[in-house]
């Protein structure tokens, strides 16, 4: 039996790298606003996730978050720096995985720039609680699943693909990195 997608007659794998992998992972991250953070990936165990949103995206697609220096999180990332994050950014589309290590600091130039005042409700102490973290995620690889065009053309095409009992989808995924 053939895969689906030796059944489409339209190609939907397409691998990005560089600045065309970085659009991608800032355009997807950015729709989904929030991730979870996932550390302590072991081979054959569960690891450990958490929601977080990154507090920025930079130009080389290196994602920024605030931690608490006393989080499982962080003693879970000194221990091993890999993690993963996973996006959702739709019910249909918009999906990331990015795999990749950390490095965290208390530098306080970057907690500034990165500081927002709703930070507060973890940080009580404010932008100066002694607590407060940065986290820099480098991604090294990922994986994303997306549309081609839009949900209105992917819609289109899956109501004639079913109308004509052939398969027409207008998702597009593959390797992505920065």
């Amino acid at each position: 039996m053939d895969s689906i997608n030796k059944n489409q007659p339209e190609d939907n794998f397409k691998d990005l790298y560089g600045q065309e992998g970085i659009d991608k992972i800032k355009n997807l991250a950015g729709k989904a606003g929030s991730c979870f953070f996932c550390t302590n990936i072991v081979t054959g165990k569960a690891f450990d996730t958490r929601p977080m949103a990154p507090e920025k995206i930079d130009d080389s697609g290196n994602f920024w978050f605030l931690s608490a220096k006393d989080s499982h999180k962080n003693e879970e990332l000194q221990q091993d720096p890999a993690a993963q994050l996973l996006f959702q950014g739709s019910s249909y589309s918009d999906f990331l995985s990015l795999y990749g290590y950390v490095t965290i600091s208390t530098d306080r130039a970057k907690i500034e720039k990165l500081w927002n005042p709703q930070m507060k409700t973890w940080f009580t102490e404010g932008i100066d609680d002694p607590r407060i973290t940065v986290i820099k995620f480098t991604p090294t690889s990922g994986y994303y699943w997306d549309t081609k065009n839009n949900m209105a053309i992917a819609l289109a095409k899956r109501a004639y693909g079913a109308l004509v009992g052939e398969t027409y989808d207008d998702s597009i995924e593959g390797n992505v990195k920065p």
